[in-house]
């Protein structure tokens, strides 16, 4: 008989939304930041639909204790990535309470210093928790539901330190002392899919606005980088008032915060009513020309309506968040970068599906279809519907699908039946060339594009790539001297880049003579070998108001000019960059690797050193790192650092990290310096360098 229970046990947990429904939860949660551990009470109301003997909640290694139903104990079963509850459960409302621990490796993050003990400065105690569902699982840190099919009112009660801000979902209702703490509550009104449940806190200052609809709109930012909030946050009422207006639904939640969070593992994240972006994105007026916040904040935004109010019931229909997100970006940035802009990202992202497709197998309609897929060619479906259905019946279509389906999930037969409702379009042929097939559409892409003006001369530029300069010269220097869209001129300098450089001398005077940033930072890249002739043009860009190009013409202008290495760091050694230190690194290399320059290497040395250190951010790390081992400028700490990048949260950095080891093992003198210093490394540090070793 056991073997039967079990295995109806395994179809109730396949099945467990047609059995049980979970309506609401209050998570009282209490944070540990010195053990990096949390614990709490949960309050779970649910409804048996039909009766059933095993109740299954995700949680990922927590421990449990006085787990009741309805006031009286079970028998529950905790496998360590499940509480199972087991009960005759019979049809009606009931009330699950628990109390639980865990210390979770994923999901929920603790970034920075928390203890005061261990820095002189108030800055020094900038530590940072944070949370990712997607692709981690919430169930990681609060027991809840992997499966996104169940759509939970979740409600959440954060007791912390009172120096600290505390976001979550939701309205907060109250802020209550208790001590040197402070416990925030907050309550949503609607349900949600677990993955998108979270917390953040930090430092952080607070501005509110409202949007034209009344919703409250509260944007966060460190207390550090106070002076960067309007060009972080630059567009963002405007991009939610145009949202709601052209999506024709009602922002569906009541109320929208943003925060950036350090050494985030995405560029953002939109839990409901609560995005979380990268820091990479807070930025000045100067770094907002190569870091702009624009699209991403109008991405997650748009996962408001897609992906939180309805949801894809599997990663089979990941497009109808993904897809529809980025598309409904681009229609924000449209609104304000204007058509031009519009229509040249769509062709970029033609010319990556187009040549991805050559190897990509795998179509849209595929749980495991590439970002690439699921975000532009979805985007891509999307704006072929768009025009063939026209504005206004596309518009009713996604009101209507909207409004149905609000706080359920769907598939792409629910879309299309919407579809279908008002309009005979060809959703069979459709399906077939933009869902179902891995080839792009280049022909249809172009006849669309081609609508722009811009698009028309681009395709032209195009066209002439593979004739000689001397046939095609005539029409690249009208195209330069024309009003035609920036985009175009970068892709004339790109062209340039294998041709002679007296046959191109005078196109890229007059590239630069354009004025415009990002034609020039083309150009800068475009002459890795700089000619003396063309010196003090090119020293011009060094005054940009671009930190990508100072960085990309400071090196090369160093790397050409030996004789005048010293002027060049001389006008350059108060730059600091990005939040990344972009700037600063790249001159404390330059500035050590010029002979007789640095007055005081040692300073210089330790600077670049402690920029590569736990205490700055992964992007800031890395920035410093490559620049001490490009410039071997390598000891014992500075390789202790880099095996430390390999126990790091975030995987591009970590990998980084394995990687970088790997190619200094094969020199013999470093190998010996990794084994040195292995004794005093920590154990999760030791683990890893172990690995590499022994590879």
């Amino acid at each position: 008989m056991k073997y039967l229970f079990f295995f109806f046990s395994l179809f109730s947990f396949a099945q467990q939304t047609q059995y049980v429904d979970f309506k609401s939860v209050l998570g009282e949660i209490t944070i540990n930041t010195a053990d990096r551990s949390l614990s709490g009470n949960v309050i779970y109301d649910f409804d048996v639909l039909k009766p059933i003997d095993t109740i299954k909640i995700d949680a990922q290694n927590m421990s449990f204790s006085n787990l009741k139903i309805n006031g009286n104990e079970i028998i529950f079963i905790n496998t360590n990535k499940q509480l199972q509850l087991i009960f005759p459960f019979q049809k009606g409302k009931h009330t699950l309470t628990f109390n639980y621990s865990a210390k979770p490796k994923q999901a929920l993050y603790f970034v920075g210093n928390f203890d005061s003990t261990q820095g002189d400065k108030s800055d020094d105690v900038n530590g940072q928790v944070w949370t990712q569902g997607q692709g981690r699982y919430t169930s990681n840190w609060f027991p809840s539901f992997d499966d996104v099919n169940e759509k939970v009112v979740f409600n959440l009660n954060i007791t912390f330190d009172k120096n600290y801000k505390v976001i979550s979902n939701g309205l907060l209702k109250n802020k209550l002392e208790n001590g040197n703490s402070i416990v925030w509550q907050y309550r949503m009104q609607n349900p949600m899919s677990s993955y998108l449940l979270m917390l953040a806190i930090g430092k952080y200052e607070e501005k509110e606005l409202k949007s034209k609809s009344r919703i409250p709109l509260e944007y966060y930012i460190e207390n550090n980088d106070i002076s960067r909030f309007e060009p972080t946050y630059r567009y963002s009422k405007q991009i939610f008032d145009f949202l709601e207006k052209e999506i024709g639904v009602k922002y569906p939640w009541e109320i929208y915060k943003q925060a950036p969070v350090r050494d985030f593992i995405y560029a953002g994240m939109e839990n409901t009513t609560a995005t979380l972006l990268s820091t990479r994105y807070v930025v000045d007026s100067i770094g907002f020309e190569d870091r702009k916040y624009t699209n991403v904040n109008a991405h997650e935004l748009a996962h408001h309506w897609f992906g939180n109010l309805i949801t894809a019931e599997s990663s089979t229909h990941h497009w109808l968040q993904e897809g529809f997100a980025t598309y409904y970006a681009l229609l924000a940035e449209k609104e304000i970068y204007g058509e031009d802009y519009f229509y040249s990202k769509l062709y970029d992202t033609a010319q990556q599906l187009k040549y991805a497709s050559r190897t990509d197998t795998i179509p849209v309609l595929n749980a495991k279809a590439s970002s690439l897929t699921f975000y532009e060619k979805g985007a891509w479906a999307l704006f072929v519907l768009h025009d063939a259905l026209g504005d206004k019946t596309f518009k009713k279509v996604i009101k209507n699908y909207l409004k149905k389906y609000a706080f359920q999930t769907v598939n792409t037969n629910d879309f299309f039946e919407e579809i279908k409702k008002l309009s005979n379009y060809d959703l069979k042929e459709f399906s077939k060339i933009w869902l179902e097939t891995t080839a792009f559409n280049n022909q249809q892409a172009n006849e669309l594009l081609s609508k722009n003006k811009a698009i028309q001369i681009r395709l032209e530029v195009d066209k002439a790539s593979k004739k000689p300069l001397a046939e095609k010269e005539a029409f690249l220097i009208k195209t330069l001297q024309s009003d035609v869209y920036f985009t175009v001129k970068k892709a004339i300098v790109s062209q340039l880049k294998n041709e002679k450089y007296e046959a191109k001398k005078q196109l890229l005077i007059l590239a630069l003579n354009t004025n415009n940033l990002q034609v020039r930072q083309e150009v800068a890249v475009s002459l890795p070998k700089i000619p003396e002739d063309f010196r003090p043009l090119y020293e011009t860009l060094l005054d940009d108001r671009s930190y990508q190009t100072q960085e990309i013409a400071l090196f090369y202008l160093w790397n050409n000019f030996p004789s005048r290495r010293s002027e060049y760091l001389n006008k350059s050694k108060n730059w600091i960059g990005f939040n990344d230190y972009n700037l600063r690194t790249l001159w404390l290399s330059l500035a050590l690797s010029t002979p007789n320059y640095a007055t005081e290497p040692e300073v210089l040395i330790n600077e670049l050193i402690a920029y590569s250190s736990p205490k700055y951010e992964a992007t800031t790390r890395q920035n410093a790192l490559e620049k001490l081992i490009d410039f071997r400028l390598t000891n014992d700490i500075v390789l202790t650092n880099l095996v430390n990048a390999t126990t790091h949260h975030m995987w591009q950095f970590s990998k980084f990290g394995r990687d970088t080891i790997r190619l200094l093992l094969k020199n013999s003198e470093m190998r010996t310096s990794f084994e040195r210093i292995l004794p005093n490394l920590s154990s999760n540090e030791q683990f890893q360098l172990e690995r590499l070793l022994k590879e």
